[in-house]
């Protein structure tokens, strides 16, 4: 496959040639500079590294339904919040089964792999480990213990079947508990998530304190608290439709304008589709319905590089001869490829180019 017209990933865009074989780029040049094989399938469009879906609840997709009104506290409160008592009435098998069509959704539109914060302990992440089985997108699991204060067996069962722990906010999760979880994810080599500042604002020293490796949400946080962020160098996950479904927003511009490492994600899968396609251009819509606009290239390195770079892989990002790249093609215009990619992409115009069937590496 010859792909004509330009290239977006960790070095920003570019007009492009792309020759795509077997999943792999193998030959870029600029652009009209490559000449097509005989029979060489060809296009026109924009070459993405894979994007990653930086906070998912997949296991929230065993019931879609419209959220009843009140405040998210009452929805999502660990543990007799709505979703929660929605989640206690489901059976491991609807859950299996609704987790695996989310993921059928994701792989549907490209999508790499999902930072997943999975609830139930120990028992939750291994159910959402057999539902991924076999899945194209890889899923980076953070578990949850479910007894308070932290037994530190619990702990240890739930990081030996997941690839970190992501609590919830610093209100919820008392400092004792944080740190005694920060230093067994620590001990484990393994990551510590948090949610911040999502329903109230919270003090930046009470969720820095122990550092975490990912703060999600931000969207009752101050200019003040995102300038802390950013010289503590914490990366920040957003997901804008999650928030705006009850009346929030975080502050994409002064996110940009402080220096903060952004990644993307679709929260509750619940309430919305895992989409996030469908997450870009709400949150590049959204920031300029505020007035002051985050840039789309900000918004488009929040889904196609930083999640690579945040979990140690930035080779993953570059669209290069020899990188370990899962290459996406877009029809779209090469003209402004930011622009393009950030608002114009839909399931219809995503181009997967063949890869064996072993093809199996992480993102």
């Amino acid at each position: 496959m010859l792909v004509q017209g330009a290239i977006l990933d960790r070095d920003g865009p570019r007009p492009a040639d792309v020759r795509l074989r077997v999943g792999r780029v193998v030959e870029v040049g600029q652009r009209g500079t490559l000449r097509p094989h005989p029979d060489e399938h060809r296009l026109r469009g924009i070459v993405v590294p894979a994007p990653i879906n930086a906070h998912t609840h997949l296991g929230d997709a065993v019931s879609v339904r419209e959220p009843p009104p009140g405040p998210v506290e009452d929805l999502v409160a660990a543990p007799h919040g709505y979703k929660f008592r929605l989640l206690a009435g489901a059976t491991p098998a609807a859950k299996v089964k609704a987790i695996r069509a989310a993921l059928h959704r994701m792989d549907a539109e490209g999508i790499g792999a999902a930072i997943d914060f999975r609830e139930e302990g120990a028992d939750g992440a291994r159910l959402l480990r057999r539902a991924a089985d076999g899945s194209s997108v890889r899923l980076v699991i953070l578990g949850r213990p479910l007894r308070r204060p932290i037994d530190p067996v619990e702990l240890r069962a739930v990081l030996d079947v997941s690839d970190g722990i992501g609590l919830s906010s610093a209100r919820d999760e008392s400092g004792t508990a944080r740190r005694t979880v920060a230093r067994a994810c620590r001990a484990a080599g393994k990551r510590f998530a948090l949610h911040a500042s999502e329903a109230v604002r919270e003090p930046p020293e009470a969720y820095l304190d122990p550092r975490p490796d990912l703060l999600v949400h931000l969207a009752r946080a101050t200019a003040g608290d995102l300038d802390a962020v950013a010289r503590a160098r914490v990366p920040v996950a957003v997901c804008p439709r999650s928030n705006a479904l009850f009346g929030r927003q975080p502050d994409l511009a002064e996110m940009e304008r402080t220096g903060i490492a952004l990644l993307l994600g679709t929260d509750n899968a619940m309430f919305h589709a895992p989409s996030i396609w469908r997450e870009l251009e709400f949150a590049y819509v959204a920031s300029r319905l505020r007035g002051r606009p985050a840039s789309a290239g900000y918004l488009a390195r929040a889904a196609l590089v930083e999640p690579y770079r945040w979990l140690g892989q930035p080779e993953g990002a570059s669209i290069a001869v020899g990188a370990p790249c899962r290459p996406l093609v877009l029809r779209l215009p090469a003209d402004d490829p930011e622009y393009q990619v950030v608002t114009r992409t839909t399931e219809h115009l995503i181009v997967r180019p063949a890869r064996p069937r072993s093809f199996s590496e992480p993102p």
